[in-house]
């Protein structure tokens, strides 16, 4: 089990403030403004080789030179007793080729391209092109990209890695059926589609260790497309198959959470989920301070992850629990390239007094 002394989590968010794909020194302000004694806080979405950007300005942790900078950061949360995981991700289809090295095709385990979409900043509409299918004697490659990458977060001093398998990115291309049409041992059954997920899963165990990996899956959302004909089953095949490798925890996104800030009334529950993973469960999607408590005190879940309250209230632990007042996001700010505004600029409890 995790050992938080706090249930409130920071959840993974996306801020594109690092300049050319490398962590910048205003990360170490932001990241140690949010971390308290034994509160765990996972960094945001970074990607594990020059093929898995889809934004532009997003971390990646493939290069010495990332791994550098990510360690200052790592140890400014440290010195605040704070418990840090390195979200490695591959964005798969969801990019372009002016993202990708050469100016080539985005790869994924399809060549289905997306369509525009507006971004989550609810102005910018994001382009994709059409991405080129893995051959099958390719993935182990990819596999191994993740390898590297959980293996370079801990050589920056991060305490594990939390696996992307969510939101529509490459890892969930391949789980989710109205996406993957493959062909081959990837593609096909729900075992199939969920062979690249877990063959990750295992070569990151067996790199740093199944203490130090988490797993965040949204099998019910239809984040860039990617949705999925039976997302019970897939939640429990996966919740099961996880708790195989013994990892350290299954971040869960909810079912109300249809798309990126999207939230809806929903039959579907993360429960039996729940029930099939053997570790720490945490759960993410359009928590307050009351259904937070309330999903903790029912058994529902472990840990509650918070991301827009979190980004805008840097003392939110505190906030909950003195239910005092918080801070109001500014969604306008959420993606800017400003290293102050929007970011480090938020106030604490006593200043904003």
């Amino acid at each position: 089990m995790l050992a938080c002394l706090l249930r409130v989590v920071l959840a993974p968010l996306t801020r594109q403030r690092s300049y050319g794909n490398v962590p910048q020194p205003h990360a170490i302000l932001y990241y140690s403004q949010r971390a308290t004694n034994g509160g765990l806080l996972i960094a945001e979405s970074t990607g594990v080789s020059d093929t898995a950007q889809g934004y532009s300005e997003t971390p990646g942790i493939w290069t010495t030179e990332q791994v550098e900078a990510w360690k200052p950061i790592v140890d400014a949360v440290h010195a605040k007793g704070g418990i840090f995981i390195c979200q490695i991700c591959h964005a798969g289809r969801v990019s372009n080729e002016g993202f990708q090295p050469n100016g080539q095709a985005p790869i994924s385990c399809t060549d289905k391209p997306l369509t525009p979409q507006v971004r989550s900043n609810g102005i910018d509409v994001a382009q994709f092109s059409t991405p080129r299918r893995l051959a099958t004697d390719e993935i182990p490659s990819v596999v191994n990209d993740f390898r590297l990458a959980a293996r370079n977060a801990i050589e920056a001093g991060f305490d594990g890695v939390e696996i992307h398998g969510a939101h529509g990115y490459l890892v969930d291309q391949f789980m989710k059926d109205k996406v993957n049409d493959r062909t081959d041992q990837y593609g096909g059954s729900l075992e199939n589609r969920c062979r690249f997920a877990l063959e990750v899963v295992e070569a990151v165990v067996h790199e740093i260790g199944a203490d130090r990996v988490g797993f965040r899956i949204s099998p019910f959302s239809n984040y860039s497309e990617a949705g999925d004909s039976n997302p019970e089953a897939l939640a429990l095949y996966m919740a099961k198959s996880l708790s195989n490798y013994g990892i350290l925890y299954c971040h869960a996104v909810e079912p109300r959470m249809v798309t990126i800030g999207e939230k809806k009334e929903c039959p579907h529950s993360l429960l039996p989920m729940r029930k099939a993973f053997n570790g720490t469960f945490i759960v993410a999607g359009g928590y307050d301070r009351k259904d937070g408590n309330q999903a903790v005190s029912n058994g529902y879940t472990d840990l509650v992850a918070y991301g827009r309250l979190f980004l805008a209230n840097p003392d939110l632990p505190r906030r909950f629990e003195l239910d005092a007042p918080l801070n109001k996001y500014k969604r306008e700010t959420f993606y800017i390239l400003d290293p102050v505004v929007g970011y480090t600029d938020y106030p604490f409890l006593e200043t904003a007094e």
